[in-house]
Parts: C-alpha cells; sequence; structure tokens
C-alpha cells in the first residue's frame, strides 16, 4: 500500500518547527519592579565558578558548534516548490521527523552523513528529482565539506521512489544536471526564499 502525501492541508509558515527566534517587541509589562529586581545569569561568570579557564576570542571564533536535525530542516524548510508559490516546509514536502544525522554526535573531525527524506505531495510527482536535486545543492552548499548529503524519496511516497533516488545518489548525473543551464535557472528560483 503506498503512502500518499495527500496535503491538502498547507502548514502555515508560523507553525512549522524552528530555531530561528521571532522578534519580541517590548511591553510595558517587560518593565515591571520585578523584572528589574530578577538577577540576571551571567554565563560568563559560571566558567570561573566551574574552574574551567574561558576561550580566547580566536578560539571561540574556531570552535565548531555541532549542526543538529533541527539547523538541517531550518536550512531547508524555506526552499520553494517548483510548481506551487509555498515552501517544501509548508507543503511538508520536507519534515523534521523526516532529517537524520549520522554519528548523531560526531567529533570536529569525523565525516558526518545528513539523510533528508523528502515526501512529493502527489506519487506522480513529475518534479521529485528537481526537488530533491534543490534540497541537496542547498545542503551541499551551505553544510562544511566533512558533511555528506544523501536526499533521498520517502519509501512509498511517489510511483517511482527507487528510480528518483537512484538519480538523486548518482554524482556524475547530480553533476550533468547543475551544467543544464534551464534546470540550474529553475533550481535558483526555487533557492531564492532561503535565508
Amino acid at each position: 500500500m503506498a503512502i500518499e502525501n495527500a496535503n491538502p492541508t498547507i502548514i502555515n509558515v508560523d507553525e512549522l518547527p524552528t530555531r530561528r527566534g521571532k522578534p519580541k517587541s517590548l511591553t510595558k509589562d517587560d518593565h515591571s519592579i520585578l523584572s528589574l529586581l530578577a538577577p540576571t545569569p551571567n554565563p560568563a561568570l559560571q566558567i570561573y565558578l566551574d574552574g574551567e579557564e574561558p576561550l580566547s576570542d580566536v578560539e571561540e571564533e574556531l570552535a565548531e558548534e555541532p549542526i543538529d536535525e533541527q539547523e538541517i530542516y531550518d536550512l531547508i524548510s524555506t526552499i520553494s516548490d517548483p510548481e506551487h508559490p509555498l515552501s517544501l516546509g509548508s507543503l511538508a514536502v520536507v519534515n523534521l521527523a523526516d532529517v537524520f544525522i549520522t554519528p548523531s554526535s560526531p567529533t570536529p573531525t569525523e565525516l558526518v552523513t545528513v539523510t533528508v527524506l523528502i515526501t512529493p505531495t502527489i506519487t506522480h510527482c513529475s518534479l521529485a528529482t528537481v526537488i530533491g536535486l534543490g534540497v541537496r545543492v542547498r545542503l551541499e552548499q551551505a553544510l562544511p565539506p566533512r558533511y555528506r548529503v544523501d536526499v533521498r524519496i520517502k519509501p512509498g511516497t511517489h510511483s517511482q521512489d527507487e528510480q528518483v533516488n537512484k538519480q538523486l545518489a548518482d554524482k556524475e548525473r547530480v553533476a550533468a544536471a547543475l551544467e543544464n543551464a534551464t534546470l540550474l535557472k529553475v533550481l535558483m528560483t526555487m533557492l531564492e526564499t532561503c535565508a
């Protein structure tokens, strides 16, 4: 039985999972006497309390923060769908639950594989390969070189998922597709909405 992303419901952008903060405006309640009297924790002092030496500015700049599934999702959820004026996140083509990082706690020198399963809106979507290619290009542009990107169609969500997955995994086909001016223009239009 094939799973179909029927998608009659479009997810509101404000309801998508994200780590990106929404701007908060100050209200009169924020300036109450209690908020002024409450102690504010200072993370810089905690280092000295723990007995550790603080990092120098250069060390802090060079320290690599780990990339997690939420950050990957934030990178790809804003990609525009090639057929609709909506994002892949809004159409539920990409979902946070379908983003995987292996190994989950990598060392700074270890190779990391990012796997993204995409769910086409219909089982016979003719642009599933283009969408997968757009996700792949976005991640390869944004992630450090030690990250390997694996984009696949979620099993059972497309009538030709094995063929599409084979195309997305073939490095030579991907490279040839990126040399096609027409396809490259479509991909650049899809990625224009990425922050």
